[in-house]
């Protein structure tokens, strides 16, 4: 794909004689919603952490905006505009919602921001994700839900041209679910590439123009999700022989 936003060719990560992904290629498209899906140990978290820089892959080729990301550390490659959330929220308990907000707001621009556009920024976003009404309160106080928005807004804040939401519904009621996946739709509406990590298959279903699926470190399938879902590898994968 020559215009891809991210394009990953042929990595291989190892750890000891395991092999974590093998030969994985992925190409992700500008403001495509790609659903990344697979058993438990499939590959899907060392994917992603080879895309964030959080590991570096033994082989194989990282592209972002035609930039080799590969020597880059994870910060910078947050700040070329790869974020991603992560499955279990870790704000600063100690510390507002609001505070919790502007520390990536800070860490994140690439020019020198003045503490109240940081702040502007930071109400602006909460108020994007219906958190406006919690900015004062202390995040140790917010219900599951809340945490997750705070999750994504946090990611937000980098200003990210690429979201990896990884896990942003786990163990949330039908609901909380849906109205994540609002979340999700606006962030893509304004121009968001995404990519989503996620076992509840309705979600998966409903969200991902694509669906990518990996088992035991390589890539078994790559298509539309009605085609993806009805493929027999992808079933054998997920419900044996």
């Amino acid at each position: 794909m020559a215009d891809a936003l991210l394009q990953v060719r042929e990595v291989t990560k190892r750890f000891g004689g395991f092999v974590a992904l093998d030969a994985v290629s992925i190409d992700v498209a500008p403001g495509e919603r790609l659903g990344l899906i697979g058993p438990n140990g499939s590959g899907k978290s060392t994917l992603v952490n080879c895309i964030s820089g959080v590991l570096r892959n033994d082989s194989g080729t990282i592209l972002f905006g035609g930039a080799d990301v590969r020597a880059m550390p994870a910060h910078q490659r947050t700040r070329l505009g790869i974020a991603r959330s992560f499955q279990i929220p870790k704000p600063f308990a100690s510390m507002t919602v609001l505070e919790n907000l502007a520390i990536p707001l800070e860490y994140a621009a690439k020019e020198w921001a003045h503490p109240g556009q940081v702040i502007a920024d930071a109400q602006e976003i909460l108020g994007q994700i219906g958190l406006a009404q919690k900015a004062d309160e202390r995040s140790n106080g917010l219900t599951q839900i809340e945490l997750r928005k705070l999750e994504l807004a946090r990611a937000m804040a980098a200003k990210p041209k690429l979201l990896i939401a990884d896990e942003a519904m786990a163990g949330l009621s039908a609901n909380e679910v849906d109205d994540i996946l609002a979340l999700l739709f606006m962030l893509n509406e304004r121009g968001i590439t995404i990519i989503m990590i996620e076992h509840i298959m309705r979600a998966v279903m409903r969200f991902s123009q694509r669906i990518v699926v990996l088992d035991a470190g390589k890539k078994i399938a790559d298509g539309a999700p009605d085609d993806v879902v009805r493929n027999p590898a992808v079933e054998k994968a997920y419900l044996g022989e």
